[in-house]
């Protein structure tokens, strides 16, 4: 009777045993199905989310040491802190894209006089909105912004005078025209053609702010009647000229209406990313009146000396203000990345003296190679 009770007992058991992993299979299985069909909705919503947001921050740090260098140099600090934001909305027929790309570098050099030194200031925020009326093409209109954020100064033997601040200069567009865009093999293309495109150009100086510098100007150099804004105006171009004196009217921006073209590419393979873009902006206007007769007429020949002998020279349609800009960067163990940026500018208008002092229109280049700190999401 026992062995009859034991064996049943056994097999009660056992049938328990069988039912409650059929019950925890049944629940897993469950489980694991509810899991995944809520993490396909999740993936769903995230799909079908108008919003992207990526961009890439980081820090950018050399240092060099020397002890009995008999090569010379100095020693030195470098650092720039960065930032490449992208913000993108598309929904249906509607396109909304906002870049925001800004950087700030200093450098530490081991000397008595200006031993700190800026190296990198840039501010440049950019959005268009756009409407899909093709396929690929877009009815567009283009806002965007460009300056600095701190004095800016020359840095020579002796006193250095501060050359640009923040809108002095700066830079605003804004325009209407077509967007072609297109995605291709990991690449992100977009050509922005606008037949009418304001930009406006400033030199702003404050009142105290120019009698400040300008006063630091005269007791550093041992001049007197030293004008700070003018000197930037000129070497800004938004000054101009009174038509019937020839002589120049000093003002703190310069509009103009004009066409404008806007090339870019953006192109990511795993960690990898490529960024380039192409501005360019001619005005709609004429050579100007000839400054040069009209002052020597009043003044005598030979009296005029200003490098500018029309009121805009160069300022005409078909000469182009350029802006081109590189960005590469690899991401590896994380949160290092190697960074090369590159950025060329040429604007008509804007004189930049050489190392003898002549002040000319000139092609501008900045490069900076970096390794650090950063991060890319």
């Amino acid at each position: 009777m026992k062995r009859v009770f034991l064996s049943f007992s056994l097999c009660a058991l056992v049938a328990l045993t069988l039912s409650a992993q059929d019950v925890d299979k049944a629940t897993v299985t469950g489980n694991a199905e509810a899991a995944q069909a809520a993490g396909e909705e999740l993936q769903q919503v995230k799909k079908e989310s108008p919003w992207k947001f990526d961009g890439t921050v980081g820090l950018n740090a050399a240092a060099t040491g020397l002890i009995n260098w008999a090569a010379g140099g100095k020693n030195n600090v470098n650092g720039i802190i960065y930032a490449k934001l992208h913000l993108l909305y598309k929904k249906d027929a509607i396109a909304w894209e906002t870049n925001f790309d800004t950087d700030y570098g200093m450098t530490w050099i081991d000397q008595d006089e200006d031993a700190f030194q800026k190296s990198s200031d840039n501010i440049k925020l950019a959005t268009k909105f756009g409407w899909e009326f093709k396929e690929t093409l877009y009815l567009t209109a283009l806002a965007s912004f460009q300056s600095q954020y701190a004095i800016g100064r020359n840095y020579v033997t002796g006193y250095n005078p501060a050359i640009s601040k923040w809108l002095a200069p700066s830079y605003t567009d804004i325009s209407l025209g077509l967007d072609w865009k297109k995605s291709y093999n990991g690449a992100d293309f977009s050509i922005y053609l606008s037949p009418v495109a304001g930009r406006i150009s400033t030199a702003y100086i404050g009142d105290a702010w120019n009698t400040k510098y300008s006063a630091e100007y005269d007791a550093a150099m041992g001049t007197t009647g030293y004008n700070l804004r003018e000197e930037l105006q000129k070497s800004y171009g938004t000054y101009g000229y009174d038509e019937n004196t020839g002589e120049k009217i000093y003002r703190n921006y310069r509009a103009e209406l004009g066409l404008s073209f806007k090339g870019a590419i953006a192109y990511t393979y795993k960690d990898f990313k490529l960024g380039t873009t192409l501005a360019l902006f001619t005005p709609y206007q004429g050579k100007g009146f000839n400054a040069k007769e009209i002052y020597e007429a009043a003044n005598g020949v030979g009296s005029y000396t200003d490098y500018f002998e029309y009121s805009n020279k160069n300022r005409y349609f078909g000469h182009f203000d350029v802006d081109w800009d590189v960005n590469l960067s690899y991401q590896f163990l994380k949160c290092l990345q190697v960074t090369l940026q590159t950025s060329m500018k040429y604007y008509n208008g804007t004189l930049i003296a050489d190392k003898n002092g002549v002040e000319a229109e000139r092609v501008q280049f900045k490069g900076v190679i970096g390794l650090g700190v950063g991060y890319s999401f």
